[in-house]
């Protein structure tokens, strides 16, 4: 009898202690799902971000056309591409096209396709994009500059999915889910005349506005590393100063995170095989920055005696470097007498830092 209750006894423990562990998965699984570092090739971990993705699961769980809003550079593309990826369709095509990369008459043709005789040069039929795109994911970036025509045809695809190609009187019908995107302000266009209402209101079911980097500049450091890792050579480790560091961090970053990749991948061209990335290797527009409007994400970090002496030195070591560290041609380059600009080396302990680098 005592060895039965044993048993029972220990088998309630045994399932306690699996369900304990149970919650406890299911705890950690959602504070990792509440709380991400990226999405799909999306990069960021702050709070805008994490709102994003949230909404991102959302959508991608669904059919519905999607509106991506944002300056050039944030990553519409990206969205748009983790959308399809995390959706049902995800094994079907994902095809993407810019609706400025074209005349009129050759994006009709690429979107739509052509019949064979249809224009000049039209020696056989072709298939447009839509049609490759059947089953899949269609992502047409800067949509605000299509023509009007081009929206009447968009509209039909939008609500009975089917078009005609350019030249033919056959209808086609096709699945396609559409993620459009655009960095235009649509609502003024809509005033101005320039946008279709009716098409305005068939795209933007659900809307997705991507933050510009200088509003969330608590990323930059985690996008730093991104890039380091993607664009460093193999197997190489390479290290960005602190003083690098707080440089890339306090740039408000005009170009978004295309320009701060652009510039990562630089400096990795530049920082002839050391392991350190100084400042000295940062672009002159990043290295001379050194104030942010308060309506450029926040107020301003540096007093002005505190900006005009960063800037003064940041100048004072470029001219320096350009001229092999000749104090007289850098002097004449700066405009001011090489008795001030020794003065200035030993003030802001210049030579200590050429010393440190050779």
């Amino acid at each position: 009898m005592r060895a039965g209750l044993k048993e029972a006894l220990q088998a309630v423990l045994s399932y306690q202690d699996e369900m304990s562990w149970q919650q406890g998965r299911s705890a950690r699984w959602g504070r990792r799902q509440s709380h991400r570092d990226a999405y799909g090739d999306i990069i960021g971990k702050c709070s805008q971000m994490q709102e994003l993705y949230r909404l991102l699961d959302k959508v991608s769980a669904t059919d519905s056309t999607v509106l991506v809003l944002g300056e050039n550079g944030t990553g519409k593309e990206l969205v748009a591409r983790a959308i399809h990826e995390h959706s049902a369709r995800k094994d079907q095509p994902f095809v993407v096209q810019n609706c400025s990369a074209f005349n009129d008459n050759l994006l009709d043709s690429e979107l739509f396709g052509h019949a064979r005789g249809a224009f000049t040069g039209a020696v056989k039929s072709k298939k447009g994009l839509f049609e490759l795109a059947d089953g899949g994911t269609f992502f047409l970036d800067e949509i605000g500059d299509m023509s009007p025509a081009l929206q009447v045809k968009l509209l039909r695809i939008l609500q009975e999915g089917t078009f005609i190609p350019v030249g033919s009187t056959q209808t086609q019908k096709v699945d396609v889910r559409i993620v459009a995107a655009t960095q235009r302000d649509l609502k003024e266009m809509l005033r101005q005349g320039q946008f279709r209402e009716d098409l305005y209101y068939r795209v933007n079911v659900v809307s997705v506005a991507l933050p510009p980097l200088r509003e969330r500049l608590a990323d930059v450091p985690l996008l730093v590393d991104h890039f380091l890792d993607c664009h460093a050579e193999p197997k190489r480790k390479i290290r960005l100063s602190s003083a690098c560091r707080q440089r890339l961090a306090e740039y408000h970053w005009p170009g978004n995170v295309r320009e701060l990749e652009n510039e990562i991948e630089r400096v990795l061209v530049l920082q002839s095989g050391a392991d350190e990335i100084d400042e000295d290797t940062l672009s002159p527009r990043i290295r001379y920055h050194d104030y942010r409007p308060g309506g450029e994400g926040g107020p301003p970090t540096l007093t002005l005696p505190q900006a005009i002496a960063r800037l003064e030195r940041a100048m004072i070591l470029d001219h320096l470097k350009r001229a092999q560290w000749n104090k007289t041609r850098a002097a004449v380059s700066l405009g001011i007498s090489r008795r001030n600009l020794i003065r200035k080396v030993q003030s802001y302990q210049l030579e200590r830092r050429r010393q440190s680098r050779d």
